[in-house]
């Protein structure tokens, strides 16, 4: 029994490493639509993919928020304090835009983005720790250190770089749009 226990785990981290290529599919395809609608391209998608960006943040802040959940009580990787500071970001994302779907608000985009970019922020420096040991400053405990990589896919997906892509597509998703809206100046093409 313990045997398939850990088959689930390897194949849940095997899922999610993939849903971060699908992440990153979103952010390309946002910023490419964006770069295009602002050239006079792709107009009407990139209206669409911002009437659809709340929607898709929520899911995938919400998918991180389970991943973390399902890594730290299931499979019982123990969340050290940089892993913790970045839930901290990451769940009121999801429970936010939770609300701002149903409510059909728009006005929190600005409070989303704050923590998507502290949470990227963190995530990033967790990122570097676990590939530069020496660059922890006593930030975390000795029980859980923040170099501790409990798995690395594809030689660089690990939970880290889980959380970043997340915080990246969330705030992707929410403002390239608006960078589609921007006025380009004629003068400087």
């Amino acid at each position: 029994m313990g045997q398939t226990c850990s088959m689930d785990v390897t194949s849940m981290q095997l899922l999610f490493c993939l849903l971060v290529f699908v992440a990153l599919a979103i952010v390309i395809l946002y910023w490419t639509v964006s770069l295009l609608a602002r050239r006079g391209k792709c107009i009407q998608l990139a209206m669409d993919l911002e009437r659809v960006g709340i929607a898709i943040a929520f899911l995938v802040s919400a998918t991180s928020m389970f991943g973390s959940l399902y890594f730290s009580e299931i499979a019982n990787y123990e969340p050290c304090r940089l892993c913790w500071y970045q839930r901290i970001c990451m769940y009121p994302i999801a429970i936010v835009l939770l609300v701002a779907l149903i409510r059909r608000r728009r006005d929190v985009v600005p409070y989303v983005l704050t923590l998507a970019s502290l949470g990227a922020a963190i995530s990033i420096y967790h990122y570097l720790v676990e590939w530069y040991p020496t660059l922890e400053s006593n930030v975390c405990s000795l029980d859980v250190p923040c170099t501790t990589v409990w798995f690395r896919e594809f030689g660089f997906v690990s939970l880290p770089q889980m959380a970043l892509t997340g915080f990246v597509t969330v705030f992707t998703v929410l403002v390239a749009p608006r960078v589609a809206a921007m006025k380009v100046d004629p003068d400087s093409e």
